[in-house]
């Protein structure tokens, strides 16, 4: 059970952290100010970084990654293109990245509740990416 937990959820934070940075590749080129393009550019760097980690926990258990769901990926892109479209602001910027923060923290938290026999290595990643999430919803939170 330990190890069927821990890697569920492992595979959980992989499909969280590539939803994260394909998201924030999707606006960084359109943010105009230029303290929150680094704040989204250190973000992505964050993900990437907590993503290479788990590809690695992930092989040492002998399993593959796990991309996000194909309806998610383009319920994101159509909001994103739809949104940007009407307005093409940092603050329609800020609204997206802080919807999907706040959308990865609420599915991080149920997987750590659904997961409960993972080990305690992969319930430090959970937390540790749900801390990633919960700063940049505050540092963006100026830009709202």
């Amino acid at each position: 059970m330990v190890y069927t937990d821990t890697v569920k959820l492992l595979r959980e934070c992989d499909a969280g952290t590539k939803m994260a940075v394909t998201s924030i590749d999707e606006v960084l080129e359109k943010v105009r100010d230029t303290e929150m393009k680094q704040l989204l550019q250190e973000s992505k760097d964050h993900h990437e970084k907590l993503g290479d980690e788990i590809h690695s926990l992930l092989n040492s258990h002998g399993t593959e990654e796990k991309e996000p769901k194909a309806m998610a990926k383009g319920m994101s892109w159509m909001k994103t293109n739809v949104k940007m479209s009407m307005d093409d602001s940092d603050a329609t910027v800020a609204d997206l990245i802080t919807d999907g923060c706040n959308m990865g923290i609420k599915s991080l938290n149920r997987y750590l509740n659904q997961y409960k026999a993972a080990d305690h290595k992969s319930k430090n990643i959970s937390t540790k990416l749900i801390s990633i999430e919960e700063k940049l919803c505050k540092d963006l939170s100026k830009y709202l």
